[in-house]
């Protein structure tokens, strides 16, 4: 047999044998897809394998569709967002992004956090994201004269982290303004306010041969002007804490001490309205790290309503404990209660609950924002507990001064 031949044999005998294999590849193929999709027949795993291609077809073009809808909403929204890689390189910046830290668009993506923002404020607050979930910050851009931008990150679920940049410098410029009225206000009404208290003060002395009902027109005159004093002094005191303007003197603070005195200081005020006002305080306590004079300000305002809103007869408590590291001060009365639609909001600048309006007790609503702007800024919290017809318990407290802590190391008061 010559060569030509064997090689022809050869051949063929290889392209059965490749025929042969694709069979049974093709066979076992059909067989694991039957299984896979319960066909019945080699007609049916088509035509399921062809639904299936479809199906997929359409998942990737929705998929498609909804990446270009988030993509076109990012780019319509005002406030910068930009998402971070593991590494804090830029995956995604929108225009808005690019436009706030005054970058060409498109060249903050591939960049570190660093290069992208030129900001080593923005870039640790995503790194503390990453760490801790998420975080923020309020910054200036570039210089002083520059947008005042609030940075919001959260880490994704997936990874990587998300980061919202918004312009807040009108909202910022408003509120100075805002300040800087009322605090020119509050000026310009002081002297006038006091002339007109003094005046009436002269008229009252020298209207004691008057009639009654002059007399009484005079004391109304002085209460009144008592009332706008008040509330020209809380607005100008609270323009100053919101401004940041009014410093806290820090200092270790007896807070037993300061609930004695502030109870002395109101037990006349409270008699006159027919109420007791009673102590439930340790002979100890640990001291606090504050400012007394603001310290005391806030129990002075929690006993002023408290006795406003109490009826005759009843008694005031004022009451402090401890735990591992703070102190709780809290004041208790019988009063008429806050609605609990009104709970929320009772630390609100002017808010005042309709029906102490109603009963004429209501004073300028400005009290209680100011305590809650003041234990805000030695680090506590205020609250309130109540029921309407019920009564309150007005309660916040104050972290203990290092190393007096019942949890310290140190040693313990109390």
């Amino acid at each position: 047999m010559d060569a030509v031949v064997v090689l022809f044999i050869a051949v063929l005998a290889s392209l059965l044998g490749w025929a042969l294999a694709v069979a049974i590849s093709r066979g076992r193929t059909l067989e694991r897809l039957r299984d896979a999709t319960g066909a019945m027949d080699t007609e049916d795993v088509e035509r399921r394998v062809r639904d299936a291609l479809e199906r997929a077809d359409d998942a990737r073009w929705d998929a498609e569709q909804a990446l270009h809808d988030s993509d076109y909403l990012t780019e319509l929204m005002t406030a910068g967002v930009v998402r971070l890689r593991d590494d804090l390189t830029v995956q995604f910046a929108n225009g808005a992004a690019h436009v706030m830290l005054e970058r060409r668009p498109g060249t903050m993506i591939g960049r570190s956090a660093l290069e992208a923002f030129v900001d080593a404020r923005i870039e640790g607050i995503a790194r503390a994201a990453m760490e801790f979930g998420s975080a923020s910050g309020e910054l200036t851009i570039r210089s002083s004269g520059g947008p005042t931008v609030t940075a919001r990150a959260r880490r994704s679920p997936v990874s990587g982290v998300w980061l919202i940049l918004e312009d807040v410098s009108e909202l910022r410029r408003l509120q100075r303004i805002r300040a800087e009225f009322i605090d020119n206000l509050s000026h310009e009404l002081r002297t006038p306010l006091t002339t007109i208290s003094l005046l009436a003060e002269t008229a009252a002395r020298e209207a004691e041969t008057a009639t009654p009902r002059l007399r009484d027109r005079i004391a109304k005159i002085e209460v009144e002007t008592g009332h706008l004093t008040q509330m020209v002094n809380e607005l100008l005191d609270l323009s100053r804490i919101e401004s940041g303007t009014a410093q806290l003197l820090l200092d270790d603070v007896d807070m037993i001490r300061l609930v004695r005195s502030t109870a002395e200081r109101l037990r006349l005020f409270a008699e006159r309205q027919g109420l007791q006002i009673t102590l439930d305080v340790p002979d100890r306590i640990s001291p606090v790290r504050g400012d007394e004079d603001r310290l005391g300000q806030v129990l002075v305002n929690l006993l002023h309503n408290a006795v406003k809103f109490s009826p005759n007869g009843g008694t005031i408590v004022v009451g402090a404990s401890e735990t591992v590291d703070e102190v709780t001060v809290w004041v208790r009365d019988p009063g008429i209660g806050v609605p609990r639609a009104d709970l929320t909001r009772i630390f609100e600048r002017f808010y005042k609950v309709d029906r102490a309006r109603a009963r004429g007790r209501g004073g300028t609503g400005l009290g209680l924002s100011i305590a809650r702007h003041v234990v805000n800024a030695h680090g506590g919290r205020i609250w309130v507990e109540s029921e309407e017809g019920q009564g309150s318990r007005f309660a916040f407290t104050i972290p203990a001064a290092p190393g007096h802590g019942v949890g310290s190391t140190g040693t313990a008061q109390g």
